[in-house]
């Protein structure tokens, strides 16, 4: 039987749909990957031949192209993206610890490679897990030269929507003044109220430009790296 002539309940992608992914089996998994079967064999079983031709799981994520497309009914495009799926588990792996954000100067760092060398004004906003680790980043409005606005409903959205604890905002000024306007410091303020109702942790209002910063006053003050006493702004770490 093939696949999309199964009733609904049954079908792996509906299944997954309804209740994640372990609710389904490998083979499962797997045919979601290859995507459809060949002549006289559907995808759940397609899957479960390619999975006994290496061994096990181990051993498909070990094999080759051209050892997945030894069997009956795995071309090249089936091949690929099961070598890509597995190729992008690996990566996931390999990747550093996330970055985390304990003071302003780290979250300076990872907001100015996005607000660095901009014509217009950009906000963008961090979002961290109750450690600290930016889980993330994301550009919220794009602006002219002076202006770019700061949604603060859109803001609380996306740390929501993140699942996030904590979460900072920073926004670049091109003319390279670290004066904040009278509507960052609405915001500021607005953010902060904002995230003590829902009870996140608003950690910082950052203005950027392409080699230092400065905090947007807000009180009470979030802990704070080492600033330049005459400036109230430290040059970004690599800046």
């Amino acid at each position: 039987m093939r696949v999309k002539d199964m009733p609904a309940g049954d079908q792996p992608r509906e299944r997954l749909l309804a209740g994640g992914a372990t609710a389904l089996a490998d083979r499962e998994l797997l045919a979601l990957l290859i995507g459809s079967g060949s002549r006289g064999t559907n995808a759940v079983e397609l899957a479960s031949h390619l999975i006994a031709h290496c061994g096990d799981l181990h051993g498909l994520a070990r094999s080759d192209a051209h050892r997945l497309m030894r069997v009956p009914g795995i071309g090249p495009a089936k091949a690929a993206r099961v070598i890509a799926a597995f190729h992008l588990v690996r990566q996931a792996q390999s990747e550093p610890e996330r970055r985390r954000v304990t003071c302003s100067g780290d979250l300076a760092a990872v907001v100015a490679p996005l607000l660095r060398g901009l014509g217009h004004e950009r906000v963008v906003a961090v979002v961290c897990d109750p450690s600290g680790a930016v889980t993330r980043t994301a550009i919220v409005s794009e602006g002219g030269s002076d202006h770019a606005p700061a949604p603060v409903r859109e803001i609380m959205s996306v740390v929501l929507t993140s699942g996030g604890s904590s979460f900072g905002l920073a926004h670049n000024h091109p003319s390279g003044s670290l004066d904040p306007s009278p509507a960052d410091l609405a915001v500021t303020d607005r953010l902060r109220d904002a995230a003590e109702t829902v009870g996140l942790r608003f950690l910082d209002h950052l203005i950027v430009t392409d080699t230092t910063w400065r905090r947007v006053p807000c009180d009470p003050s979030p802990a704070s790296c080492p600033e330049d006493p005459a400036s109230g702004s430290r040059r970004t770490r690599g800046g």
